[in-house]
């Protein structure tokens, strides 16, 4: 049984999955690799480009201190489920980047996953409500496809790209930047058992001990983007994950394409530097699929203004087209519809309750998305 010795070499620190799939590819047997003889070891190193003699003396530094039926058997205690780097099911387009993992520790369920329809969503960490707003009405969408969206479960866009996936009955993986003892942020606990309960899985290549140190969540990145097809990106500064994530796409051969946001926001500078060096631009869910040749059969029929209007009287309707565009005072409302005080009054009331429009700072009034 071979995987115990995959996880015996993941839970050494100091090397990393390059060296551990080098040495499974240089012996042809993970067992042989992990119990090969120093001289062995030092042809290794000579044969393999890049190796460095550190990571062979790092190894055998601890090697005879693992027993790797026990730490295997620590990670099935957990609860984890583990995909390694030869097992028929890991999964191809991962398996197909410069760098992928030696081991994924996951729980959830893969088979409920199209992994041959994933799309990566990454933003800001601080996304507008102007973002966040759109990220809302292209994803709502895919309504009705089986598209699986990947993401980092990190705050911001990809907590808001998950939950979006889930509200929209799509499935989710999420890939965080920590071993699996060590979820963050931690207020993503409710969403990760969402997401686990039959909706998705939620991962890592780290050990499940392993801290979220900063290092890891560019490394996370890569996963990501090597998990999809293409990358879908809501907002990022010039310097920023999300920016890593995109060029880390471009490096795999993967499309790129962004959503547009305002340009006096200095967290969309990445944005419009991705779409000026050739990003597709992306306004409506179509555009997801136009850029990725995707023909999809939807299951149920999308939302649309005209399904929406048969629920609204001839008043409201008034208001919810007077608001198409962006939020508006009381006054501003009232002056365009034309409807007095009393009555504005009753349809913004009835508006809000059925969901269809919300107050906004400054009480102003915008249609409400998704």
């Amino acid at each position: 049984m071979h995987k115990k010795y995959w996880v015996s070499f993941s839970s050494i620190e100091t090397i990393d999955s390059k060296f551990i799939i080098a040495l499974f590819e240089y012996f042809g047997d993970i067992e042989r690799a992990f119990n090969a003889g120093v001289d062995e070891l030092l042809e290794f190193a000579k044969s393999v480009n890049g190796v460095l003699q550190k990571r062979i003396n790092d190894f055998l530094k601890v090697r005879d201190k693992i027993n790797p039926d026990k730490i295997y058997n620590s990670v099935l205690d957990r609860g984890l489920k583990i995909l390694t780097y030869e097992d028929s099911a890991y999964p191809y387009m991962l398996k197909n980047i410069s760098d992928p993992p030696a081991v994924l520790y996951y729980k959830g369920d893969f088979s409920v996953c199209n992994l041959e329809r994933t799309l990566a969503v990454v933003g800001s960490r601080r996304i507008s409500r102007n973002a966040q707003d759109s990220l809302k009405v292209v994803m709502s969408g895919l309504t009705g496809t089986d598209l699986c969206v990947v993401s980092g479960l990190a705050t911001g866009a990809d907590t808001l790209a998950h939950k979006i996936a889930l509200d929209n009955g799509l499935k989710t993986i999420g890939v965080i930047g920590g071993g699996m003892d060590n979820l963050y942020p931690s207020s993503n606990k409710a969403l990760v058992e969402e997401i686990i309960n039959g909706n998705g899985v939620v991962m890592s290549e780290y050990f499940p001990t392993f801290e979220p140190l900063p290092f890891r969540f560019p490394q996370r990145n890569r996963i990501v983007s090597g998990l999809s097809y293409g990358t879908l990106v809501v907002e990022a500064a010039i310097k920023s994950g999300a920016l890593i994530t995109a060029n880390l796409t471009l490096e795999q051969g993967r499309e790129l394409m962004c959503i547009p946001g305002l340009i006096t926001n200095p967290n969309t500078a990445g944005i419009y530097k991705m779409i000026k060096t050739g990003a597709h631009i992306v306004t409506e869910s179509e555009d997801i699929l136009n850029a990725l040749g995707w023909t999809i059969n939807r299951q149920i029929p999308l939302f649309t203004d005209e399904n929406n209007s048969a629920e609204v009287n001839s008043d409201e309707e008034k208001i919810i087209k007077s608001i198409t565009v962006e939020p508006k005072s009381f006054d501003e409302i009232q002056k365009e519809t034309e409807l007095d005080v009393d009555s504005l009054l009753v349809c913004l009331t009835n508006l809000e309750l059925n969901g269809l429009i919300e107050q906004t700072a400054g009480d102003r009034y915008k249609r409400t998305v998704g």
